[in-house]
């Protein structure tokens, strides 16, 4: 890659030259965000994941750009027409947009009605009245009629559509009617006639407008959402006559009869070709805009969703509740493997109340069952009060699990491998269990867009969407660390440098040679090479392995530097992890050399403070009010607890214990003023929450967070 690269990416990211040649060659060598991230920290400047995936962004748009710039040139070369000043203004053009402002006037047209009239040899004559300098006008158009020209109205005529067509491709003309959308334009909305019934979601919209520049992502997303349904009409217009004038003022000079006639052309190209053009623009770039703030709030609720707190290896009592079909039950062992499962009925129906009590306190007994969890669908709340009710010959925790995408993970192909010969029912409880025990491990299994946790994620760019929230996981995986000897393929796929076969041909080494002893063994697993071992070792944990270092995220590479500080203490490694003081007589500058430097040196001796640690919380049980069952339960001034299971850019949404969230809108987060409703609250957080208002035909509940005692 050539230097103006690095200028350019280095002006639109605001991060150093240097830092971005290096952090460039990284990636093209083969290096992963998070490895780059974490164990190149000398050669970026220590970036972070998030500036590195900012220069990957902004340095695949340069190359998209590169390319584009190449297919230019190569046609209006191929036209004859790439004069040397076109071709350094293309050669000097980075940015999108102005790239297909030059290229326009020399793109292969369709046949257009200005291109009809050249074919009709018109084009001379609209260079005459473009001049504006003739005062026979009529004149100059009566030698240009033609068996397909009969007369001077239709010679003018065609000669105003090319000038209007000159007009819709000028490239300052096109920049003044965005200065016009940028300044005045209005989104606005009206409710295709006959579809009031059937949009009746839509309602707030039926007819309103907004100025395009304040109109927030999420208002953007519903009204297009709207208008693909076919309930809506939308448009965004600028000041139509401000627009107008300042074309003319560009275009028309003087005021004679050929100036009245570019007059015409102006008004109508404007009218029929840019206005059109520069509103489709400003409809993409503001769908854009809205894609990626709903995605990168999408991203942040699944970042936090994953690194949720797990409950760690116990023993769990999963229930995936339900009324008529009862309650499955499942009981998993501290790895989460299915030892047994079977169907209760606690609730009506059957309300066989006593015989499911005994099965519960029989299981809890029999398995040794250290949790119980259970799913908040249908039936969740009724299940929650059945089971806290009972007595077991233990303590045994009970938590609430949120069941979204339970039902896609147990229909799913990974479900079917997992648990050939059980039914959906199973797999989904085994799913909530699973949950409880790591979130991140399980959650991993399902589409990021089904785990319940976006703003519009079906009406946004898939394809960056796809990008976002794979490595959005890829993150928070490699942020955790996994147990190499008990991860599933899916955890192990997202594994810096893995992939899915390298990550299927580890569990079947696995399974096939045993446990995994030491860091070093991965280098016997098929097509492992030394590349790929490099990329993904230091995220890849091997508890109670004979080197304390492969249960770290001390990376192979660096083992020599901890066994030379270890030899120059006089103990061994495992004494250098145990005993604080030790590293404290260390002087860390005399074991710079090379590429590492003290950012190495002090990530090393964090990680020895707490080698393998887990960088997610503990997990906290939160208890319901027993009062509130369902929406008819509810009234204004209640003060209840909840959980935070959604954040969107106008508010969160909050589980109270029903079956219907609550919202609390932003401007009821705090008593100041916020932007981003992530200031105050995350997922999964516990919060209080006072209800506000209560539309039970709506069903629709409006919560606060300000005034809670």
């Amino acid at each position: 890659m050539n230097t103006p690269f690095y200028k350019l990416l280095a002006q639109s990211t605001g991060i150093a030259e240097k830092q971005i040649e290096k952090t460039i060659e990284l990636l093209e060598g083969g290096a992963t965000i998070p490895f780059i991230s974490r164990y190149r920290k000398e050669a970026t400047g220590s970036l972070d994941e998030v500036q590195i995936g900012n220069i990957k962004e902004a340095y695949d748009r340069l190359c998209e750009v590169a390319k584009r710039k190449s297919s230019i040139l190569e046609t209006i070369g191929e036209q004859g027409k790439l004069t040397d000043e076109l071709k350094s203004r293309i050669e000097a053009c980075w940015e999108m947009t102005a790239l297909e402002d030059l290229y326009l006037p020399y793109k292969p047209r369709r046949r257009t009605r200005a291109e009809i009239a050249r074919e009709h040899g018109l084009e001379p004559l609209a260079k005459i009245i473009m001049a504006q300098r003739s005062d026979r006008i009529a004149a100059s158009a009566a030698r240009f009629i033609t068996p397909e020209v009969p007369d001077e109205e239709c010679a003018l005529k065609g000669a105003c559509d090319i000038i209007a067509e000159w007009v819709s491709e000028n490239e300052r003309a096109r920049n003044t009617v965005r200065r016009c959308f940028e300044q005045s334009a209005v989104i606005a909305t009206k409710v295709v006639k006959g579809k009031e019934e059937e949009g009746d979601k839509y309602r707030d919209y039926f007819e309103w407008s907004e100025p395009l520049r304040r109109c927030a992502s999420h208002k953007i997303l519903a009204v297009r959402r709207g208008e693909n349904e076919g309930i809506l009409r939308v448009a965004i217009t600028p000041d139509d006559d401000k627009a107008t004038e300042r074309l003319q003022q560009i275009f028309v000079k003087g005021a004679g009869e050929c100036s009245e006639l570019v007059a015409e052309a102006v008004k109508d190209g404007y009218k029929r070709l840019l206005r059109p053009s520069i509103e489709t623009e400003f409809a993409a770039s503001s769908k854009e805009r809205a894609d990626d703030e709903a995605i990168r709030i999408f991203a942040e609720n699944v970042r936090q969703l994953l690194l949720a707190p797990p409950l760690g290896q116990k023993r769990v009592l999963a229930i995936d509740p339900g009324f008529r079909t009862g309650c499955k039950v499942v009981c998993l062992d501290a790895q989460g493997n299915l030892l047994h499962n079977e169907t209760i009925y606690p609730h009506p129906p059957r309300q066989d109340v006593s015989g499911a009590a005994r099965k519960l306190a029989q299981l809890v007994e029999s398995y040794k069952i250290e949790a119980i969890a259970i799913g908040n669908g249908t039936a969740g709340r009724e299940t929650e009060q059945f089971v806290t009710n009972l007595r077991y010959d233990r303590k045994v925790q009970v938590f609430v699990v949120s069941e979204s995408g339970a039902s896609i993970y147990s229909a799913s192909k990974v479900a079917r491998e997992e648990f050939p010969d059980q039914d959906v029912t199973v797999r989904g409880a085994v799913s909530i269990g699973r949950r409880l025990i790591d979130p991140l491990a399980e959650l991993v299994k399902i589409d990021p867009k089904s785990i319940g946790v976006g703003q519009y994620q079906h009406d946004v760019d898939q394809s960056k969407l796809k990008k976002s929230l794979d490595r959005t996981v890829e993150f928070c995986v490699n942020a955790v660390g996994v147990n190499v000897n008990t991860a599933s393929k899916h955890l192990l796929t997202y594994i810096s440098g893995l992939g899915p076969q390298l990550a299927q041909n580890i569990v079947e080494y696995r399974r096939e040679h045993g446990d995994f002893a030491r860091r070093s063994d991965l280098l016997n697993v098929p097509r492992m090479g030394a590349k790929a071992f490099e990329q993904s070792a230091g995220f890849l944990r091997i508890p109670h392995a004979e080197n304390p270092l492969d249960n770290s995220a001390v990376h192979p590479e660096r083992y020599p530097i901890v066994e030379q500080m270890a030899a120059d203490l006089g103990c061994s490694i495992g004494e250098l992890i145990e005993n604080k003081e030790l590293k404290k007589g260390l002087d860390l500058k005399k074991y710079i050399a090379g590429d590492v430097g003290m950012p190495t040196l002090s990530d090393i001796i964090d990680e020895l403070d707490k080698p393998g640690r887990d960088p997610r919380r503990y997990i906290e049980v939160m208890e319901f009010d027993a009062k509130v069952k369902t929406l008819d339960d509810l009234q204004e001034g209640m003060v209840l607890n909840g959980i935070v299971t959604n954040i969107t850019q106008f508010g969160c949404f909050v589980d109270i214990g029903i079956k219907e969230n609550g919202l609390v809108h932003i401007s009821q987060m705090a008593d100041r003023y916020i932007s981003n409703p992530a200031e105050v609250v995350a997922m999964h957080q516990q919060v209080r929450v006072r209800v506000i208002g209560i539309d039970r035909e709506r069903r629709r509940i409006q919560l606060s967070l300000k005034e809670v005692s």
